[in-house]
């Protein structure tokens, strides 16, 4: 079954911010504050990672592309904090451990519905 329009993209933020929460849960150095922060850091990654993705555009190799989204995640979350303080916490250790292990859930647990 395939999931399109806004309930597609409101199942995605859901599930994104489900795992955000999990992270925080065991991650020392990335903290959310409960659902809604979950809700409102995944929505800002989310932008966040769109603009970074549109400014580097096609220039990304194939060869690299594992190494370089993964630091280009890692920018993204340690970013997110400083435009919502109040909801997102992440030291650079939290924001690289945070990439790794969201990278590996996506891995199984694909946020992007298909």
């Amino acid at each position: 079954m395939k999931v399109t329009g806004w309930l597609g993209m409101v199942v995605r933020f859901v599930v994104s911010a489900l795992v955000l929460l999990v992270v925080s849960w065991f991650l020392p150095g990335f903290r959310v504050a409960g659902f809604t922060g979950a809700i409102i850091g995944a929505v800002v990654i989310a932008v966040l990672g769109y603009l970074i993705e549109s400014l580097m555009g096609g220039k990304v190799s194939p060869q690299s592309r594992g190494v370089i989204g993964f630091l280009t995640s890692a920018v993204v979350i340690y970013l997110a904090q400083y435009i919502i303080p109040s909801y997102l916490q992440v030291t650079i250790l939290g924001a690289l451990l945070a990439a790794l292990v969201i990278g590996i859930i996506d891995a199984f647990v694909p946020t992007e519905l298909r």
